[in-house]
Parts: C-alpha cells; sequence; structure tokens
C-alpha cells in the first residue's frame, strides 16, 4: 500500500519552514531503511503498513544547504579550551537569509508481520547495516554520546504516550525494563553513528521476550532536548501516531540518547502485545507493580570524571598523523611510522623514537584526549609508562603509571566504555581474568574491575567489529581461533556465547586496529604474520573482508598497537 503523506507540523527546535513536497518513494517496511544525515533531500516522514504488509511510502524533502556554526568548545583534560570540528548542516533558508535547523529525517514507523509473531519465534538479532559518512566532520562514534542522564526525558515519553492514548479511550501501557534495554542499545547505536534506521526484525530479540500480539518501533531525533516534542512528532505523523494509538499494545521500552552534534536528542520506543505480560513488567520506568521512581544508576569505572570535547590539532608535523598510521618497532629498538596514504597505501618510513627495544607492546592512542597522539609502553621489567606525543613533533618525557607487574598482563587500549572520550586500558591476567582500568590521567594504573573470567587469549585487539558503534574484543587463542567478545559502551562485554570469527591466526605476532585506511571512518585491523608478511583486513562491513598484503620490508620488525 502507498500514502501520499505531507510534512508533519512543525515544533520548537525543528524545521520551521514551509512543507515542500517531494517524490513518493515505496520502500521495504519489514526491512532496515537506512537515512544518514546527509545534504538535504534525505527521507522524511511515511505512512504506516497495514500489520503484515511489505510495503510504505516515504517523503523527501528539498531544501537549499547553507552553513551552519558548530557548538561552543569545551575543556579538555588539561583545562585548555578545545574547539569541536565545524558541521555543515542542511537546512532552508528564511526570508531575512537567517539559516534555522533543518527539518530531521525519518523513516516510516517498523511493524512486525503477525505471521512471524504467530510462529513465536526467538532468532538472533539482525547486525545493524553498517555506517556510513554522515554530515558531520568525520564521523561521531561512541565518543558524541553525551553521558547526562536520561531519566526524566524516558520517564516525559512513557507519560506522553500513555496520556494521549487514555485521551483516545484506549488503555496505557506498561513498561519492562528489558524491552528497554533493547531500546537503549538501538538508541545508542544510531545516535553514535549518526544514522537513523530500524533494528531489522527486533521482534525475534530475546529481549522482546515473545510478543504475539503485535510489535512496533518508532524513532525520532531533535535539534533541543524537548523530549515531549519527540511524542508529539508521532503524533502528528499518520503512521508513527497509529503505532502510539494501537490497541493491541500494552507494553513498551523506550531509549534515550545524547549527542553533542546537531541533533542532540535520540529517542526509540519499542511496542509490544502479549496475551499474558511478561514477568518483571511495571507499570512505569523504573518502577514497581505500584510504580515508582527512577533507582539512581550504580556508579561504574566507565563513568568519566570530566567532559572532553573532540580535540582539533593540525598534525602535519606529529611523530603519528593519524589514526591510519602503521607504527612498527625495528630489530634496534627506534619506534617507526609509516603515515597512511590512503587506500591501503603508505609513504615512507621515518623514525620517531628510540630505546623500545625491551618493550613488550607499544600501543598508540591520544590518552589525555588532547589531540596529539601518544605511546602508552608495556615494559618487559613490568613498568607501564606514558610519552605524550606533541603536536609539533616528537614525545614528552616519559611518565609511570605502573611500576611492577604488567610484564604479566595481555593489553588492549581503546574507547570500550561508550560514555567516556578518554581510552581505557583492558587487561587479561594469566588466569584468565579480564580487568578494566579506567583513564585516571597520568596518575597510577591501580583501579580495576573484573569484567570476564576464561578468557584464553595470547593477544588482544579493540576493534568495532561488529560495526555497531561500540568497541569490542578480538582474542587471538593460542591454536590461532579468534574469539570475538563484543561490547556494549559498558565494562562488563555482552552475555552471550562467543563467537569465533575466523581461525588459523596461529602465525599472527602482533595486531592493530586501524581507521580511515581504506576511506573515510573506516575499520580495519594490520597483521604481522610470519615470513615477513604485514596484512591489511578491512571490517568495515562488521566482518573480516579478504586480506590484502602491506608493501615493505619487514624483516625485524613488530607491529605497536
Amino acid at each position: 500500500m502507498l500514502c501520499a503523506l505531507a510534512l508533519v507540523s512543525p515544533a520548537a527546535g525543528m524545521y520551521s519552514g514551509p512543507p515542500v513536497d517531494g517524490p513518493s518513494v515505496q520502500v521495504g517496511a519489514l526491512g532496515p531503511r537506512t537515512v544518514t544525515l546527509g545534504p538535504a533531500g534525505t527521507a522524511d516522514d511515511g505512512g504506516a503498513p497495514d500489520v503484515g504488509t511489505s510495503t510504505g511510502s516515504l517523503l523527501a524533502p528539498a531544501v537549499e544547504p547553507v552553513i551552519a556554526p558548530a557548538s561552543p568548545a569545551g575543556e579538555s583534560m588539561s583545562g585548555t579550551a578545545a574547539a569541536p570540528p565545524t558541521a555543515t548542516v542542511a537546512a532552508p533558508v528564511t526570508a531575512a537569509s537567517e539559516a534555522i535547523a533543518p527539518e530531521p529525517p525519518s523513516i516510516p514507523p517498523l511493524w512486525a508481520p503477525d505471521s512471524e509473531l504467530a510462529d513465536n519465534k526467538t532468532a538472533a538479532p539482525v547486525p545493524p547495516v553498517p555506517a556510513t559518512e554522515s554530515l558531520t566532520t568525520g564521523s561521531l562514534g561512541t565518543e558524541a554520546l553525551v553521558p547526562d542522564s536520561n531519566t526524566a526525558a524516558i520517564l516525559t515519553v512513557f507519560n506522553e504516550i500513555n496520556k494521549y492514548r487514555v485521551a483516545n479511550s484506549l488503555a496505557p501501557v506498561k513498561y519492562h525494563p528489558t524491552v528497554a534495554g533493547m531500546s537503549q542499545e538501538w538508541s545508542d547505536s544510531i545516535a553514535s553513528r549518526e544514522v537513523i534506521e530500524h533494528r531489522a526484525s527486533f521482534w525475534t530479540d530475546p529481549r522482546a521476550l515473545n510478543p504475539n500480539n503485535g510489535a512496533g518501533e518508532v524513532i525520532a531525533i531533535r535539534t533541543d532536548r524537548n523530549a515531549a516534542q519527540l511524542v508529539e512528532w508521532w503524533k502528528n505523523s499518520p503512521g508513527h501516531n497509529a503505532m502510539l494509538l494501537d490497541p493491541r499494545f500494552n507494553v513498551m521500552g523506550a531509549g534515550i540518547s545524547y549527542t553533542n552534534s546537531l541533533y542532540t536528542i535520540w529517542g526509540v520506543v519499542n511496542f509490544f502485545g502479549y496475551t499474558t505480560l511478561p514477568a518483571g513488567t511495571v507499570t512505569s520506568p523504573g518502577g514497581s507493580s505500584g510504580g515508582g521512581a527512577f533507582p539512581v544508576p550504580a556508579p561504574t569505572l566507565c563513568d568519566p570524571a570530566v567532559k572532553h570535547m573532540p580535540p582539533t590539532l593540525d598534525l602535519t608535523s606529529a611523530a603519528i598523523n593519524s589514526a591510519a598510521d602503521l607504527v612498527t618497532i625495528n630489530a634496534s629498538g627506534q619506534l617507526v611510522n609509516r603515515p597512511s596514504t590512503g587506500n591501503r597505501t603508505f609513504g615512507a618510513a621515518k623514525i620517531i623514537g628510540s630505546g623500545f627495544g625491551t618493550a613488550k607492546e607499544v600501543f598508540t592512542t591520544d590518552w589525555d584526549r588532547d589531540g596529539a597522539y601518544d605511546l602508552l609502553t608495556q615494559w618487559n621489567d613490568g613498568r607501564l609508562t606514558l610519552h605524550r606525543g606533541i603536536a609539533t613533533g616528537g614525545f614528552q618525557s616519559s611518565y609511570t603509571l605502573g611500576t611492577s607487574g604488567w610484564e604479566t598482563m595481555t593489553l588492549a587500549v581503546g574507547g570500550w566504555c561508550a560514555n567516556n572520550r578518554l581510552p581505557q586500558l583492558v587487561a587479561l591476567d594469566p588466569a584468565g581474568t579480564l580487568f578494566l582500568y579506567p583513564n585516571v590521567g597520568l596518575a597510577d594504573m591501580s583501579t580495576r574491575t573484573q569484567i570476564a573470567t576464561g578468557v584464553s587469549a595470547r593477544k588482544l585487539a579493540m576493534v568495532d567489529f561488529d560495526a555497531d558503534g561500540f568497541q569490542d574484543l578480538l582474542a587471538i587463542k593460542p591454536d590461532g581461533g579468534v574469539l570475538l567478545y563484543r561490547g556494549a559502551g559498558t565494562p562488563v562485554p555482552r552475555a552471550e556465547a562467543r563467537l569465533t570469527v575466523i581461525t588459523g591466526w596461529t602465525d599472527v605476532t602482533g595486531i592493530r586496529p586501524l581507521r580511515d585506511v581504506t576511506a573515510l571512518n573506516s575499520t580495519g585491523v594490520a597483521l604481522r604474520r610470519a615470513n615477513d608478511v604485514v596484512q591489511y583486513w578491512n571490517l568495515s562491513t562488521g566482518t573480516l573482508a579478504s586480506p590484502s598484503n602491506i608493501t615493505g620490508s619487514w624483516a625485524g620488525q613488530r607491529l605497536a598497537q
């Protein structure tokens, strides 16, 4: 079924110009629909398909792009102001030539086909579509998520939906924390990737708790944090309004994410209908059978001490120019960098340091979040040190972050925590226990929390393997198999069976996660293998692509991470 549909009524924080009709486009209502926040002409709202059908409709506004300024700068770790990258946004122009916020693109609500619900099957969730380049400079990434409390916003969305249902002589929906966890995970995922898309077949996710009487998902975003207006937007869209007023639904879950980009609030609501309410259903978010307020969330080692805006530095003269550079240690203990020149090619090797012959591992990371890449070094004598990078070239004298005991650990460094801009350290001890060490700046690395046990790995690497916006761990086992420990932006990896993503890596002596090697925002890993071979494996599609050898002389070289 195809429907003609007008643009929704404007609300504060959204496009307030005149509606512009666009072409009607047939879309699949049951599969994921991706809308990247790019130039004007991206998709707008669509009507609701009949439940069980597979077509919907879509309209696209047409507005002229203008340049809008970025949001104010925040504070860096050292306390100096660091300006975020300037964003270009598509926005309409008023008669007075004033730039105003664009109408957020959207997609039709996603309904579950009754035939699938009748089967009452629980299947593995479908992985998200990989992110594409967004309208901002580069990719947002998980670091764009702002870790402010969303409890009031979720309660507002819940109350506004039920107020609307009661006003239309419908029973209010209840709330389920497990469903809400699924909604929040998806909200964080699309917000961090700045791509609006539905979670395909979300009703088969185990956290949907086997609904048998209807299922739906709605998504909205805004340039302000007015959660009530998310609901107003859904009410003014025929397709989304039908979902809010579907009499079959009796349980919902909501996820609200904040970012520091143009669209500051992202909302996802999942609705389900059950003949028998699942155990754990409550009358309100954070409540019990009698209602109640949200509990205070327990603090975790992921919580940032301060907020950090994305730094912007010219690294042309720096020792390490980008996250795509390939860094090695040669037989003389010199640190060598090969700057990325795009499309899996690298420039001439240049020596950027010396004295690393007794290092067990060297990690390149922006540890202090000042924009320049640093060296975090694990030494064979048990020390852990940091050399801070200098934007104009070279490194500062080392700081000691740990005096002993680190030589027995297997380490990985990266943005494990979604709400914390600073990189963290994940360490595996000889007994197979995995620990998370928070970033405490230049202080002693002594605080840690256990996040997994029974881990067998001779090498670890932290990289977004499944392209969901969260960092994962690749654990290379002694037999050459590689286990995937998927992260969710929180201290503990996802509780699930560990998938073996590849075998035959027995000869791998080094693994280095890289970004932007094949294209902007691309993800992959470099491997140091036998016979002096270094390979690049692309991960941008959420799976390991066929490798290609990197040209160069690698004899006596070992990879830094």
